[in-house]
């Protein structure tokens, strides 16, 4: 794997913050975009820009052909078994909330229980918490080990024959917390629940494969793997989505219209209500392209690398606290911390003086900071066009912060 080769691909990477080139370290929140996806958008709009299924003209047909040209690519991407099973929506949260209001509506009731965990991002809290609270279901949370991990005995003690959903991310976007969906995923059909997966943090990184993990559902979004923003999947098992009513209603997904009666397309389509995200179901099948090119084993091998690298490097920085798995071999590729007495936003503001970017916050993840004992971290995140010296710039930057804070304290 050439990372020089792959960051010459990415145009914004080739410029200056406030006078130092550009170290972008926030990929968990968006990543860059390679040139290949942002042509791929710009010859759409200028050469086939067109809506697509109904019209039988030569635009339309184009858009038609290349927009369920990347459904195939995602099929194949999480080797889902049917092209019917891949639905595009707007994001992970949209396709969360699919689930919850489509499926679970439908499924759950009083008495019923719904188990997550505390590291879940809050699109994978709230519309559980929304759904329990109208069905009168009980909203339970899987125990986090002292470093961050699931125990599966946990679970096994969690999910319970009451249990009709598990619904947990594959990958922490905190503590970088690599999940055993697989083996979670068979506790959950023990107890004849269902399992939903968000792959928010996963799907850019690893290959990820949705018959072999056998989840019932698996959520993710394009704007983390170099596809465009406002683009995601939620892939469903057939059967299920068959038996699922839409939860958004208008053209493209109906079959028949009458004064007082409708009917809806077949799968995929009945989820996908109104003109589709057309470009950015182009455009994420254009970032699929790359992303095979390049490898998903190589890049999860070089993010490991990375995690590591940074790992021992910030922890010999004084007053470091490292969030997560201490083995950088059972994490991600990203590093949450904090930095002695610094407040998270105040680091973050420093480094970006530097040219790094990082994130600082609660990460959509309050349950979380409440249980690490902390109201905010810092996060610096990798992605196949990071490099060592990337780091080694992080770390310099740190540094720096400490002894600034250190002086006027």
């Amino acid at each position: 794997m050439n990372v020089n080769e792959i960051r010459r691909q990415f145009p914004i990477l080739d410029q200056e913050v406030n006078g130092h080139p550009l170290v972008y370290l926030d990929s968990a929140a968006t990543s860059q975009k390679p040139l290949s996806v942002i042509q791929t958008l710009d010859e759409y709009y200028r050469g086939y820009n067109s809506n697509v299924h109904r019209g039988v003209h030569t635009l339309g047909t184009r858009a038609t052909d290349r927009y369920e040209g990347a459904r195939e690519k995602v099929k194949k991407f999480i080797n889902a078994s049917s092209m019917q099973e891949v639905i595009f929506m707007r994001g992970t949260t949209t396709a969360i909330n699919t689930i919850a209001q489509g499926y679970g509506r439908e499924k759950v009731g009083k008495g019923d229980e719904i188990v997550i965990t505390h590291m879940e991002h809050h699109s994978n809290i709230i519309p559980w918490q929304q759904l329990a609270k109208a069905t009168g279901a009980e909203l339970k949370y899987v125990p986090l080990q002292e470093d961050g991990t699931l125990s599966l005995d946990d679970v096994r003690e969690t999910v319970t024959k009451n249990t009709k959903i598990v619904s947990i991310m594959m990958v922490s976007n905190v503590l970088g917390t690599m999940n055993p969906i697989k083996e979670i995923t068979k506790i959950a059909h023990e107890n004849g629940a269902i399992m939903v997966v968000d792959g928010a943090q996963a799907a850019p990184h690893m290959k990820v494969d949705v018959q072999d993990l056998d989840c019932d559902f698996f959520a993710f979004s394009g704007h983390k793997m170099g596809g465009p923003t406002g683009i995601g999947v939620l892939y469903g098992k057939k059967d299920i989505l068959n038996k699922m009513e839409p939860i958004e209603f208008g053209g493209e997904m109906i079959d028949f219209v009458g004064l007082q009666e409708s009917t809806w397309k077949e799968l995929p389509w009945k989820f996908e209500g109104g003109t589709p995200i057309i470009a950015g179901a182009i455009g994420l099948g254009a970032a699929i392209d790359f992303l095979e090119e390049v490898g998903l084993d190589e890049i999860e091998k070089h993010e490991h690398h990375l995690a590591a690298y940074a790992m021992d490097k910030m922890s010999q920085i004084e007053d470091m606290t490292i969030y997560g798995p201490a083995d950088p071999k059972e994490r991600a590729g990203l590093v949450t911390f904090n930095l002695a007495d610094v407040h998270p936003h105040d680091l973050a503001t420093v480094l970006d003086a530097e040219g790094i970017a990082i994130r600082a916050g609660h990460h959509c993840a309050q349950p979380l900071m409440k249980w690490l004992n902390v109201s905010s971290t810092a996060r610096a995140s990798f992605y196949l066009y990071n490099t060592e010296e990337d780091i080694d710039k992080l770390v310099a930057g740190l540094v720096k912060t400490k002894e600034y804070f250190s002086d006027v304290f």
